[in-house]
């Protein structure tokens, strides 16, 4: 049996989607071991109720309120000892890559990131796929034991199903001076500009917009599309250039790389930068004039077309379809 332990991050208010992705990668490598929880900061155990975990270990403080990187990898160390685990697990976020590199040195540890596959060989090492150079190539992976830490790719994991049990909760001794250490100054916080829909780099649908699109006007119909599939907005790196809409819409190599569930490209050329930035979507559709567009390449589904025929129709068609 191996232990595991998940990092349990917090939004708005409630434990991230993709920590939930992380509790079902963890009972999937378990091999019937324990399943752990670490919660760290003020706020109690709340929302952490079902989520298909053990117990929880709570590491709560004033001072915890906005942990470092720093303090989270002394904790997740020290929860993972406490816990008796062989692996630990963080979510697909800036914050989980981050904490990997810093744990697992803390922790003598084998690490990977951007992790969309894990299983355990005959001889109980961890083996990994996950994507490189831009998602042109996968790679496979064997951890060394007898400890590792995983990132997880966000939306390649499905979360476990919830149970209504309740969940025990420990209190987490914290390691001597972290309890001690001032917490960060947080001054205030800057929402980033975007769209009606979800944050561009946690949505599972994303709906780009490209040159192509011909005005920032008519960029409209992107936003149309993307509010009637819930779906966070994306622009590519000329759209950005030209002012049509904020740098922080940039889907590419110097924009967000993201990886939703369904990713739809309208009026995209496909230039490699703005490529790399998408092509690990479970689902890209394409929709383009030009038949010999380089998205095509890479599109799952593709559409050859004048996007304001086709977008619109494709509109409708959702919201009659969520309508129901």
């Amino acid at each position: 049996m191996t232990g595991v332990l998940v990092l349990l991050e917090r939004h708005a208010g409630a434990i991230a989607a993709a920590s939930c992705e992380a509790v079902g990668v963890a009972r999937s490598i378990a091999n019937g071991g324990p399943v752990v929880g670490l919660l760290v900061g003020p706020g109690g155990a709340a929302g952490a109720t079902g989520l298909g975990v053990d117990r929880v270990l709570l590491a709560e403080s004033p001072n915890l309120d906005h942990p470092s990187g720093a303090q989270l990898a002394v904790l997740l160390a020290a929860a993972a000892d406490a816990a008796s685990s062989t692996t630990i697990v963080v979510p697909g976020t800036a914050r989980g890559r981050d904490l990997v590199g810093r744990v697992a040195v803390r922790w003598n540890a084998s690490a990977a990131t951007n992790v969309t596959e894990v299983a355990t060989s005959g001889s109980g090492a961890l083996r990994v796929t996950r994507p490189v150079f831009g998602g042109r190539a996968t790679e496979e992976l064997e951890l060394p034991g007898p400890r590792q830490v995983l990132a997880l790719k966000p939306h390649a994991f499905s979360p476990p199903a919830t149970s209504p049990a309740p969940t025990p909760v420990e209190p987490l001794a914290l390691p001597e001076g972290l309890a001690k250490a001032p917490a960060l100054d947080v001054r205030g916080f800057q929402p980033t500009v975007g769209g009606k829909g979800p944050e561009l780099g946690d949505a599972s649908i994303v709906v780009s917009g490209g040159r192509g699109v011909g005005t920032p006007e008519k960029f409209q119909v992107v936003e149309d599309l993307a509010e009637a599939f819930g779906a966070a907005v994306g622009a590519s790196r000329a759209v950005t250039d030209a002012g049509w809409r904020p740098a922080s819409y940039q889907v590419g190599q110097t924009g967000k790389a993201v990886s939703p569930q369904l990713y739809i490209a309208v009026g995209i050329s496909g230039a490699i930068q703005h490529i790399v930035g998408m092509v690990s979507s479970r689902v890209i559709v394409a929709i383009n004039s030009d038949p010999q567009a380089p998205i095509f390449r890479v599109a799952d589904y593709g559409i050859a077309g004048d996007l304001f025929a086709i977008v619109p129709a494709l509109t409708q068609a959702v919201r009659a379809a969520r309508s129901h």
